[in-house]
């Protein structure tokens, strides 16, 4: 029996390529928003989430670091995709046939120098797939979209120029959740997740951080935002290399529990690099 897999944007969107890549050959469930995705796997109308948490160029994606935490689901797994813009024209143009190229606003403004160079004017759009979509729909030669190869196979246009974005080291970082945990075996390349508030009192959160210095414990992340609205509730999202029943980390976390008030493992997950 195949499994339903969810992601936030149309059929073709970056999310679903990740999807794909995670989940060759399963169903795919795609998603307005990324509360719609979690709720997707949280009443069981999907198995799993694909979502992004950070991108190399843009930094953490902010929903999704307040959502998580509050959804009750697991991360089980991550992987990485390169983001590789390409130029799509309706089967049978040119790039010397294009006058328009469409696409989400950010793809646009990665795209500035190409965009320029070719003289084309610019459509702002929902989001990359949903302009493919369009585009394949209308017919017109002369509007190209700007959005994944995937994409263009989805929607039966052609490549009229590959790799157009202005920086080649575009990256995003995407988890797999899962309703239910289950944690990676220790001994292998393991990340773990974890959010923690710290207690109000001077240096909490040097001190909360000092036992995984002393232990050795490799901190690959470590974001803070605020919750309830309130400026002096702070709750951190943090990434270490390591696997909780690590003699190393345990001893970083007793040390942590000293000066926080909550904290939460999310996820104990293979770890993945880019490119892989």
């Amino acid at each position: 029996m195949s499994k339903k897999i969810a992601f936030q944007g149309e059929p073709g969107a970056f999310s679903h390529a990740a999807a794909a890549k995670v989940f060759p050959g399963e169903e795919f469930v795609g998603c307005v928003t990324f509360e719609e995705t979690l709720a997707a796997v949280q009443s069981g109308r999907a198995d799993f989430a694909v979502v992004p948490v950070e991108n190399s160029l843009y930094g953490r994606i902010t929903d999704i670091h307040h959502l998580l935490p509050e959804s009750g689901l697991h991360i089980v797994g991550e992987t990485y995709l390169r983001v590789e813009m390409t130029l799509l024209g309706v089967p049978g143009a040119s790039l010397e046939d294009i006058k328009a190229v469409q696409s989400l606003s950010v793809a646009l403004g990665q795209c500035r120098r190409f965009i320029s160079q070719n003289g084309l004017r610019t459509i702002n759009s929902v989001d990359t797939a949903g302009s493919a979509r369009e585009v394949s729909e209308k017919g017109d030669r002369s509007v190209a979209a700007i959005a994944s190869r995937f994409a263009g196979e989805i929607y039966g246009l052609d490549v009229l120029a590959s790799n157009i974005e202005d920086a080649d080291h575009n990256t995003t970082r995407f988890l797999v959740l899962s309703p239910s945990e289950k944690r990676a075996e220790q001994g292998a390349a393991v990340k773990t997740t974890f959010v923690f508030r710290v207690r109000n009192v001077p240096a909490a959160l040097y001190k909360a951080m000092g036992g995984f210095a002393t232990n050795s414990v490799n901190m690959t992340k470590l974001e803070s935002y605020m919750v309830g609205g309130a400026f002096t509730a702070t709750q951190f999202y943090a990434d270490i290399e390591g696997h909780p029943d690590d003699r190393s980390v345990q001893l970083a976390f007793e040390e942590l529990n000293f000066f926080t008030d909550y904290f939460r493992i999310l996820g104990v997950y293979p770890s993945s690099q880019p490119g892989e």
